[in-house]
């Protein structure tokens, strides 16, 4: 297993190349310009200036190694500084924001907490939802149970986010006043009525997240194990005598957990696109807001880094799902 996974590292590597090329290139093709919005009265010349001091008249071939440089060498030597206390980052020129006029992953790094504690917490309780509404269903197939989590299922899975997250605004926020429909960044969790407002202002753009991840991990949670529990080693097992529980619980959901684990992994990229709408709708100020922003400021660095991180998240959650295999499965071996 250690082999397989410092081969897979060494293998993202390019991979992670290529994909920050093809990034840089098609942002590149974009249309916009980050000094259109400069007011009419300033001049010519004070515009190119702006150009020159932000890098926008070098080639692109110098424009893509400075960034290189900068995210994936300056600004480890950042967050090592930050944490050791050393000074190796001191005076080295970062991913500069267009719009924020200043580094890139100090905004991500202010924003972060907010989309972690909606995206995060979306998925862990949809994942802990979906899991057993997978199990019972399959186990009890066709039954009541099984057909109302196949309806509910298919409306989370089929209603986008953003339709889900207005219409529970419309009902728990202005009719019913229960939950707050503006989520306020502000707050610092502090004492006990503090975390009961966090979890209020939380509620509602939770549940649109995990509302969409459960309807999708339950169905595929079903389908595998559906697959599993007509296996010969189940006959097997229930012809040993061992209990029901056992079974089920143990060797089928383990078997079962291999393509679900698959899907979880996977999906957490996924969330944090997701969760670009969600946080637009709830007015949340994270990374899919910072993303949105960046774009309609013509903001090519901001975009390109954040771009670049959620492809970066869907390499390192596919190595953990392939390192996951070998664990709930003993006959995977990749040495």
């Amino acid at each position: 297993m250690l082999t397989f996974t410092i081969r897979r590292l060494l293998l993202a590597i390019p991979t992670l190349l290529f994909i920050a090329l093809v990034i840089f290139s098609l942002l590149k093709l974009a249309p916009g310009d980050p000094t259109a919005n400069v007011p009419l009265t300033v001049p010519p010349e004070v515009k190119a200036k702006m150009r020159e001091a932000l890098g926008l008249g070098q080639p692109n071939y110098v424009q893509f190694y400075k960034w290189l440089v900068q995210f994936f060498i300056i600004e480890p030597q950042v967050m090592i500084d930050h944490f050791f206390g050393t000074d190796f980052a001191d005076g080295k020129l970062r991913v500069i924001s267009w719009q924020w006029r200043g580094p890139v992953m100090d905004v991500v790094v202010q924003r972060l907490p907010q989309t972690l504690w909606v995206v995060g917490l979306s998925y862990v309780v949809g994942a802990l939802i979906a899991i057993p509404i997978g199990v019972i269903s399959a186990y009890k197939q066709y039954s009541w149970f099984d057909q109302i989590g196949t309806f509910i299922s298919m409306i989370g899975f089929s209603v986008p986010t953003f339709f889900t997250g207005l219409l529970l605004i419309v009902i728990f926020s202005v009719y019913l006043g229960w939950f707050p429909s503006i989520y306020d960044t502000t707050l610092v969790v502090h004492d006990w009525p503090s975390f009961v407002k966090q979890l209020k202002q939380i509620a509602m753009p939770v549940f649109v997240l995990a509302l969409y991840n459960a309807a999708q991990i339950s169905r595929f949670m079903r389908a595998s194990m559906l697959d599993n529990l007509n296996q010969d080693y189940v006959r097997t097992a229930r012809a040993k005598g061992l209990s029901e529980k056992v079974v089920v619980l143990v060797h089928v959901l383990r078997n079962s957990m291999i393509p679900v684990v698959t899907v979880i992994a996977l999906g957490v990229p996924g969330v944090f696109g997701g969760a670009i709408i969600t946080e637009q709708v709830f007015k949340v100020n994270g990374i899919g807001d910072m993303l949105i922003k960046a774009i309609e400021a013509n903001d090519l660095p901001t975009v390109q880094t954040l771009t670049f991180i959620f492809a970066f998240l869907i390499v390192i959650f596919n190595l953990i799902a392939d390192i996951l295999y070998g664990i709930l499965d003993p006959r995977i071996r990749y040495d």
